[in-house]
């Protein structure tokens, strides 16, 4: 079996990953790449390989950096798309969404050529092109084997990181040689409001690991809702508005989670919250429609017979001119708007036209990749570049890496330890070049007898 390693390689981003084994090809994961754009458009504008000649797609979860290059492939690919039920949900609406902003972005771009007298962009893809890619997704339960080229065998585990991630089993024979691989995906930290966690795999010869995370640590979630109370609290005293950068799938569910429960405590007032994005609030619905991917005890923890996700002083938003009012109100309020690392949406129009008063806040959540417009806001780059322009940042900054769904340096290692076999090679992947080598040197104090390697694009690893 060997493994080509197309993305999430010494980087966090464009997850993909080739198996060829049986003289099959196996695709995990197809990822946007994102951070420097003019980088990022260059690989995501081609395949490594031909994908026509994929023979079938596995995939571990629904964000776009593991699933937003799908629509691109299913254009030369016909075949199945393996993942669980609420991965197929949450991907009927994130792909669709997806297209749509790369339209839009097309659309855009070709208006600035067209005045150069340059000829238009096309598209990564088009709507028409993800609605394909949908009807293509293949929904198993976990803990339910299947088989998606001859001789391997998967099984899906639940990962903890956003609702219907997954660790990918799979079982290989090669002729006489049977061995188990697990891909981590991304994997949870445990302890989640919402999440079941992450179940640990027995029996492993080879594991390939995420390594978001490995060399960091992060503070405890008690800690973390403190501190959310203290900004909060503090500029609304001012009168201030909050900003908050959150992944509509995940970090938005968890945020409101979080907010619901502190005003439930009477630890903040009822101030209007809004959650500014049509695909968060049709996330919000799958989360709701999937309870077997949640915590049972969600539900227990309802006040005045409310919806965690539906507070009565929480307003969802879809259309554009409701969303362009917000910017009118000068009251006190909560703005939660995709995306997280604000590189595209609705919340590049709130960070303009609220990142130059110092009474607000901007609290970001979740993970932001290096070159990212979040990443920028949170390193104190000022003035930053909006739509092209320069904005000036007098807003209070603050990041909180305590929601991530990525487990932290302990947490990864907790994580390894659960997992029983003779490991014979680990393989460190989905981490910034400085984390994953630092977690190849975690586990090779950890598993002395093993193989650890940190693959660099491209790289071609022989199981």
């Amino acid at each position: 079996m060997k493994i080509h390693y197309f993305g999430a390689a010494r980087t966090t981003t464009g997850s993909m990953y080739l198996i060829e084994v049986n003289g099959k090809k196996l695709l995990l994961e197809c990822g946007l790449f994102q951070g420097h754009r003019q980088e990022a458009e260059a690989l995501n504008k081609n395949f490594p390989f031909d994908p026509s000649l994929v023979d079938a797609v596995v995939l571990s979860h629904s964000h776009l950096d593991h699933a937003g290059k799908l629509p691109a492939l299913c254009k030369s690919y016909d075949g199945p798309i393996h993942c669980t039920p609420a991965t197929k949900d949450l991907c009927g609406i994130m792909l669709l969404d997806s297209a749509h902003i790369q339209e839009q972005d097309a659309l855009f771009v070709s208006k600035v050529r067209a005045k150069k007298h340059l000829p238009p962009v096309a598209p990564l893809y088009t709507s028409r092109d993800a609605e394909k890619c949908v009807m293509q997704l293949v929904a198993h339960d976990y803990e339910k084997a299947f088989s998606p080229v001859a001789g391997v065998t998967v099984t899906f585990r639940d990962a903890g990181h956003i609702l219907g991630s997954a660790q990918v089993i799979l079982d290989v024979q090669e002729g006489a040689r049977k061995f188990r691989y697990l891909f981590t995906g991304d994997i949870g930290r445990g302890g989640d409001e919402l999440l079941r966690d992450p179940i640990p795999v027995a029996n492993v010869d080879y594991l390939q690991i995420e390594s978001t995370y490995a060399a960091r640590v992060h503070e405890q979630r008690p800690d973390a809702d403190e501190l959310v109370r203290q900004y909060v609290s503090e500029t609304l005293k001012q009168s201030g508005k909050i900003i908050i950068p959150a992944f509509s799938v995940g970090r938005t569910q968890q945020i409101v989670y979080v907010l619901h429960e502190l005003t439930c405590a009477g630890k903040l007032p009822r101030v209007p919250i809004f959650v500014d994005s049509p695909l968060s609030a049709h996330a919000t619905e799958i989360y709701i429609r999937h309870p077997e991917a949640l915590k049972p005890s969600i539900n227990d923890t309802m006040c005045n017979n409310e919806n965690p996700f539906g507070m009565g002083n929480l307003t969802y938003i879809s259309d554009v001119e409701d969303s362009k009012k917000l910017n009118e109100r000068k009251e006190p309020m909560i703005i939660i708007s995709a995306s997280g690392m604000c590189e595209g949406g609705r919340i590049r129009h709130h960070l303009k036209n609220n990142l130059g008063d110092a009474k607000n806040l901007v609290l970001f959540i979740g993970y932001c990749a290096e070159a990212t417009l979040g990443s920028l806001i949170v390193a104190g780059k000022n003035p930053v570049n909006i739509f092209g322009e320069p904005v000036a940042v007098r807003a209070k900054i603050v990041s909180l890496d305590t929601y991530s769904g990525h487990a932290d340096k302990n947490e990864l290692r907790r994580y390894v330890e659960k997992i029983s076999g003779d490991l014979k090679k680990i393989i460190c992947i989905h981490g910034e070049e400085s984390q994953c080598l630092a977690h190849a040197e975690t586990l090779r104090a950890m598993k002395p007898n093993a193989e650890v390697l940190v693959p660099a694009y491209q790289q071609v690893v022989e199981i």
